[in-house]
């Protein structure tokens, strides 16, 4: 045997202090030092060990008790029947279902031709075990479970569960013991974590840690303050009752006691239902408000369980049923910076490869400086990743008691690591962005894909893969390239057919005829979205009458010290926020001036030169910041700013006279007053049905253009409702209300009228 190989007691001995370790962090301080998969490898290793060689199993091994030992602040209890931890099935899949169905037919003597047994499938919740003492239905006790023997009593912070009833309901037994699952929502989870941040105080890995901290407190009043649930799954003791025949049975008549009772339940009937329950779950894990990592299956009928009994520690009616792990732990093996469509620089964990969540894991947002500061992630550091459902894999916590040597604290790079612009932090911004706009190539490919989008250009068939060849080759560099392209450039790309390059060249020449919204819109103006777009387009009837009121409010801004000078971008109000799903998994991007509106992209003309480091200057208050902008409805000084800074920059109106000149157009009519100079200002419309040559969405454009507005549901407030063909329940809350319906031609001929 190698000199550095453990003998099998030596590795027994190793695993025996690592589990109890483990245990006296989680169950008496609440403090998690590694994650479930790790613990369960453990205790399967020494479990295996301890079976090929009996001679290792010591009287005080893991394996013959739960875990755990009463702490010292609590009274301890011991429990009536012991809190027994049910075997866990390993095999995450189908194979594991039918594994336990197959020996639960062995283990009872069934052969192929016996009907199935019938089993009690229900949630494997990850809170805290809690063991509920009533006599004469009143709450007297509530243990942990301890060591399965004897746990903690910690009835004063059970009190504070609005979840557990005092009193049960209905005619109570002498005694019974309900057995179930404290745990903490994702929500209440959210919350005291905000809570904790804001006071300074220790925030939580997860919500359960965060349930078992607060069932763990000296002082009740803390523990009120956090907001706990839960889940009843069983019995203990019991004098004076007849229990059902089923668990399935007993769930109900622990139901009707008044106790919460988890409604992700089934009674199957054999291995292939089990399945059914099991992946069922699956589907909707990322979706349920409370953390789960499996299931639980049980013979349904109490008699079968009985003649079952117990292997060990473990009923042998019984199994939990895991889920790939969701969290893991690895090593964050470098830390590198991915630049998003607005230019968000976001720092990027790169892992020592981890398989969590059901795929194998090598990156992890960090989403931000102020993120990594806060978790105090270095390279080198063994941390715990979490990756629920679809969620992008992300760093929870790191494990500082493992870092054995001192790791230096990463530092944000001073420029992007793309095209080498000056990277710029606004104020009150949580993300550093890139100062390069279209010169750097990852936010040219995004702001292109903004401008051609269905609610700005709409040029069908411009899609990601094509923007990326396009921009990747260098055949396009800004918006006006597009309008260049002839079919030969198209039919070159990868997998773009000849048809199919003639058909994005159609799209291209039918994009040219917009509407000066639609082109407002498409210029990714930050904090400028759809209706912000359509505002000043009514507002101000032409482009360059748009323009010339942004240049006016620009150069009075700066002569008197307002806002922030140069840029790609200016500061938002709210921070800056998940621009792309990989990338920018920053904080939040403010919407736009008006509440709904998605984050559109940074400047999408910005220098074709790198732009230096901008300077700050000081906000001063002016009497009217930005008073020709301010002027238009839902547009602050902050919206206002980002406008004027847009339209002053000479790139800009370079970028958009090459736009006119390669064809691009748009009605314009006079400068109006504001919506309140419109015939149409203060009316509310409702669409239903479909009309005759209009979409649903041109008669909503051409509404507003005319200063009305279109609401989703009829009320009394409602000026008219729209009805085309098979209009419905719309149509008819119109009629009850008494509000005038209109078909297309009368629209029609009322905006004729305007």
């Amino acid at each position: 045997m190698n000199a550095a190989t453990p003998t099998p007691a030596e590795r027994a001995a190793e695993l025996r202090d690592l589990i109890l370790r483990l245990d006296a962090a989680y169950y008496e301080r609440a403090e998690p030092l590694a994650t479930d998969a790790e613990y369960d490898a453990a205790f399967r290793e020494l479990q295996a060990l301890e079976a090929a060689h009996p001679e290792l199993a010591t009287a005080d091994s893991p394996t013959r008790r739960v875990g755990g030992k009463a702490s010292g602040g609590f009274e301890p209890v011991t429990h009536a029947v012991p809190m027994l931890s049910i075997r866990t099935e390993t095999e995450h899949g189908p194979a594991g279902a039918l594994a336990f169905d197959a020996r639960v037919r062995r283990e009872l003597g069934l052969g192929d031709a016996d009907p199935a047994v019938e089993y009690a499938a229900e949630l494997k919740f990850d809170g805290l075990a809690i063991n509920l003492r009533y006599e004469r239905g009143l709450l007297v006790s509530a243990a942990t479970r301890g060591d399965g023997s004897t746990g903690d009593n910690v009835l004063a912070n059970i009190r504070t569960v609005r979840a557990i009833p005092a009193r049960l309901a209905g005619a109570a037994p002498e005694v019974i013991e309900i057995r179930g699952e404290v745990y903490m929502r994702h929500d209440d989870f959210a919350a005291l974590n905000q809570r904790q941040a804001a006071a300074d105080a220790k925030t939580f890995v997860n919500p359960r840690n965060a349930a078992a901290g607060s069932l763990r407190q000296l002082d009740p009043a803390i523990t009120a303050q956090r907001t706990l649930s839960f889940f009843a799954y069983g019995l203990g003791e019991v004098i004076g009752w007849t229990e059902p025949a089923t668990h399935a049975g007993l769930l109900d008549a622990i139901a009707a006691f008044g106790l919460p009772v988890c409604a992700d339940r089934a009674v199957a009937s054999g291995g292939a239902e089990l399945v059914a329950f099991y992946e069922g779950i699956a589907n909707k894990r990322a979706e349920l408000p409370f953390d789960i990592d499996g299931v639980v299956y049980k013979v349904n009928r109490l008699a079968l369980q009985r003649d079952l009994g117990f292997v060990a520690r473990e009923p042998r009616w019984a199994v939990a049923h895991k889920y790939p792990p969701q969290e893991q732990t690895t090593t964050v093996e470098g830390i590198e910076i991915q630049v998003g469509r607005t230019g968000a620089l976001t720092p990027v964990a790169r892992l020592a490869p981890v398989f969590v969540g059901g795929v194998t894991v090598t990156n992890a947002t960090l989403h931000n400086e102020d993120e990594i500061r806060r978790k105090d992630v270095r390279v080198g550091d063994v941390v715990i990743v979490r990756r629920a459902g679809d969620v992008i894999p992300e760093i929870v916590g790191v494990l500082a008691e493992r870092r054995t040597t001192e790791l230096p604290q990463f530092v944000m790079p001073t420029e992007c690591p793309i095209c080498h612009s000056a990277a710029y932090r606004g104020d009150d911004e949580a993300v550093l962005r890139c100062t390069g706009g279209l010169v750097c190539p990852a936010q040219r490919k995004q702001a292109l894909l903004h401008f051609a989008q269905r609610r700005a250009l709409d040029i069908e068939g411009l899609g990601e893969k094509v923007v990326d060849q396009l921009v990747d080759a260098g055949i396009v560099r800004t918006p006006a390239d597009l309008f260049n392209l002839g079919l030969l450039n198209l039919v070159a790309l990868e997998r773009m057919g000849e048809k199919s390059a003639q058909n994005l060249v159609d799209a291209i020449e039918k994009s040219k005829r917009t509407t000066l919204a639609r082109f407002i819109f498409g210029l990714g103006i930050r904090q400028v979205g759809e209706q912000t777009a359509k505002d000043l387009a009514r507002h101000f009837g032409a482009l360059d009458k748009l323009i010339e009121a942004a240049e006016a409010d620009d150069a009075e801004a700066k002569a008197q010290g307002v806002g922030l000078a140069g840029g790609a971008g200016v500061a938002g109000e709210g921070g800056a926020g998940p621009a792309d799903a990989a990338t920018d998994a920053a904080a939040t991007e403010p919407d736009s001036a008006t509440a709904g509106e998605p984050a559109t992209t940074g400047d999408l003309f910005a220098s074709a030169e790198p732009a230096a480091k901008p300077a700050r200057r000081a906000r001063v208050k002016a009497a009217q910041p930005f008073p020709r902008l301010s002027a238009v409805r839902d547009v602050g000084p902050v919206v206002a700013e980002s406008i004027a800074h847009f339209f002053s920059e000479p790139h800009n109106r370079t970028a958009i006279e090459l736009l006119r000149a390669n064809g691009v157009s748009w009605d314009e009519s006079a400068p109006g007053t504001g919506p309140a100079g419109t015939a149409l200002a203060g009316k509310t419309f409702v669409l239903t049905g479909t009309l005759p040559t209009l979409t649903r969405e041109d008669a909503k454009e051409r509404i507003e253009a005319a200063g009305g507005k279109v609401s989703g549901s009829v009320s009394k407030k409602t000026s008219y409702v729209v009805a085309g063909a098979e209009a419905g329940s719309k149509l008819a809350k119109a009629l009850e209300l008494d509000v005038p319906v209109l078909d297309e031609d009368a629209l029609l001929a009322l905006l004729a009228a305007t």
